[in-house]
């Protein structure tokens, strides 16, 4: 009676695949992750993204200090 429990959950753990799944995916984002990393330190995409940012930045700054006519 107990072994055929123990095999009937052994069966069943080993045909439950709902954890490999979630592996798939981290694996998935892993290496994702790797490549968008790869992407912008070694290629111009890094600078373009830094470039844009201090643009974005001064634009915020002169408009904190803009005074409309006629104010």
């Amino acid at each position: 009676m107990m072994l055929s429990m123990v095999s009937d959950f052994l069966k069943s753990f080993a045909r439950d695949e709902r954890g490999v799944t979630a592996i798939e995916y981290a694996i998935i984002g892993v290496a994702i992750s790797a490549i968008v990393l790869a992407v912008i330190t070694d290629g111009g995409l890094g600078q373009a993204l830094s470039d844009a940012m201090t643009t974005i930045d001064t634009n915020i700054g002169s408009a904190e200090t803009f005074t409309p006519a006629g104010g």
